[in-house]
């Protein structure tokens, strides 16, 4: 058997290795910033706002940007599937086992087994990626903040998959249409999530405050009333102490709703050009694109559980044996589980990111709209471009992969054509 495991264990090695040799080639010779013809030369061409030094820094930066996020999957599956074709996993249960400790103290030790390799062994890309931002001026976060960050997250995940796979757990070994109950359990949890996000999770990583320049703040304000937003203040987050990158975003529901505002954005842009991005932020309110996100998020879920229940009883079936798995409720079964979240969720990421893509769109022409006119949209995605040196037009695998907004190219031509259009019309 340990043969039979060494030998799974070779043929997935050599898979993945193949894999980065092509996934190596492929991002060194899809070159970033490349724009037809058509626009060489004009807003949208990279070298009309980027120095030269800027494009030649952007073209390695994106080329180990991608190469990392294409290994980054791969990577967690290897993980797991080490933990189940070594033995480890079950090993972890067998010893846990003969302590005699209690399932509610067995089941959390060894969840944090699980969720702490993983994290270890993963951590060697994060670091990489952390020293890659740093390098090129893009992250200002200091390294023990950084790990602050990470240990947070750790600790947030460890918490949320001990609570979820206990109650999975449980449902699973009731028997019936698990699968069902399941899904009919995500949908409480999905929007509680979505609430408690931007006031309990949020302020556990930033410093929120009201925003800091009063008359700005009744502009959005105004703008908001416009759109028929009830919002009443406007939250500033302090992102200059870990980034130059500038953002800003509406999260929330119900009483929940936030919109925030990066101080990185304040200190780089211009007034009409905020308000753009405000009006962007209140484009995905007054369109319900969260309300829309919520729905997609349970719908996906009823996807992902009916076809990765469907995969994990099959698998269990064939190789459940092989690997200490010995029921479908079985603790030593997550690792496989994790694993089949994790490349569906892969998988369907050309399709989220579309619909993602096209709900950013949307909110884009909303703010166009609102305002009047794109006057500043040009300058402002130039320079949002230029500070984290940006792929203006990523190639199509990074683009279906990678991209849930639309290419800064796509999104300096539609303002260029609203302004077009609405100068015809008037």
């Amino acid at each position: 058997m340990q043969q039979r495991n060494g030998s799974s264990f070779m043929r997935y090695v050599l898979i993945f290795a193949c894999y980065a040799v092509a996934v190596a080639i492929y991002v060194w010779y899809t070159s970033p910033n490349q724009v037809p013809d058509a626009y060489v030369g004009t807003a949208a061409d990279p070298a009309t706002f980027f120095t030269p030094n800027q494009l030649r820094d952007s073209e390695t930066l994106n080329a180990v940007r991608n190469l990392i996020f294409f290994m980054s999957g791969p990577w967690e599956w290897l993980i797991y599937f080490i933990l189940l074709a070594s033995g480890l996993a079950r090993s972890w249960r067998e010893k846990l086992e003969r302590l005699k400790l209690p399932i509610y103290v067995r089941f959390p030790v060894y969840v944090l087994l699980v969720n702490a390799v993983a994290f270890l062994l993963y951590f060697p890309l994060r670091v990489v990626g952390y020293n890659l931002s740093k390098a090129y001026g893009i992250t200002t976060q200091p390294v023990f903040s950084w790990l602050r960050d990470k240990l947070v997250g750790f600790g947030i995940g460890y918490l949320t998959m001990l609570a979820v796979s206990a109650v999975a757990f449980w449902i699973i070994s009731r028997g019936g249409k698990w699968w069902l109950k399941l899904w009919l359990l995500s949908v409480p949890f999905t929007l509680f999530m979505m609430y408690v996000q931007p006031v309990v999770i949020d302020p556990l990583y930033n410093h929120f405050t009201r925003l800091s320049d009063p008359q700005l703040e009744r502009q959005i304000l105004d703008l908001a009333a416009k759109a028929n937003i009830p919002a009443h203040r406007v939250y500033e987050v302090d992102m200059s102490a870990k980034t130059n990158a500038m953002n800003a975003y509406v999260n929330g529901i119900g009483s929940s709703l936030r919109i925030v505002l990066w101080d990185t954005t304040l200190q780089q842009l211009k007034g009409k050009e905020i308000l753009l991005i405000m009006a962007h932020e209140m484009g995905h309110y007054v369109k319900h694109h969260l309300e829309w996100s919520a729905v997609g998020a349970i719908g996906s879920s009823l996807l992902l559980i009916v076809i990765g229940g469907w995969l994990f009883t099959v698998i269990v079936r064939h190789r459940g044996a092989k690997w200490g798995i010995r029921s479908l409720s079985d603790m030593t079964a997550l690792p496989l589980v994790l694993l089949l979240l994790s490349i569906l969720s892969f998988v369907t990421l050309p399709i989220s990111n579309y619909v993602s893509r096209q709900a950013e769109s949307s909110a884009d022409r909303y703010a166009m709209e609102l305002i009047g006119s794109a006057e500043g949209s040009v300058s402002m995605n130039q320079k949002m471009s230029v500070v984290v040196l940006s792929d203006v037009n990523p190639p199509l695998l990074v683009k279906w992969f990678r991209d849930d907004h639309p290419s800064d190219m796509e999104r300096i031509i539609d303002a260029e054509r609203f302004d077009r259009e609405k100068g015809k019309r008037d």
